[in-house]
């Protein structure tokens, strides 16, 4: 299936178990794969036949920075639920959400959860 890739999205939040990271903050970037048929698009040149990625990018920032989640893992699942909710041609996404700064007493590169949901999942 034909997807549309948005690759280190980033945001600065305040997600996390921890209090300090309520009040601190950090960055959380996102990879996330976007599902659907790209043909009648791509042959038409038309922007209304796929999923515009500035307007996927601004529905996950809304998320990350209007809403406040302990668990990456809620993160992820918020942001695919919304995406599939919000953009009918989507059949499918993957959802990275990478947190490099996770307080934990280790030298890491980054935390992260990826989950995979299509439409199905939500019906």
């Amino acid at each position: 299936m034909d997807r549309i890739i948005l690759r280190d999205l980033a945001f600065f939040a305040y997600h996390g178990v921890y209090q300090e990271e309520a009040t601190l903050g950090q960055r959380f970037y996102f990879d996330l794969d976007c599902y659907l048929d790209l043909r009648p698009a791509g042959e038409s040149d038309d922007e209304t036949l796929t999923v515009r990625y500035d307007h996927v990018a601004k529905r996950v920032e809304d998320i990350v920075q209007n809403q406040r989640f302990k668990l990456i893992e809620a993160l992820a699942e918020t942001v695919a639920k919304d995406l599939l909710g919000h953009f009918d041609s989507l059949q499918k996404v993957r959802v990275k959400v990478r947190k490099p700064e996770a307080p934990i007493p280790a030298i890491i590169k980054d935390i992260a959860v990826e989950i995979i949901r299509d439409r199905e999942d939500y019906a």
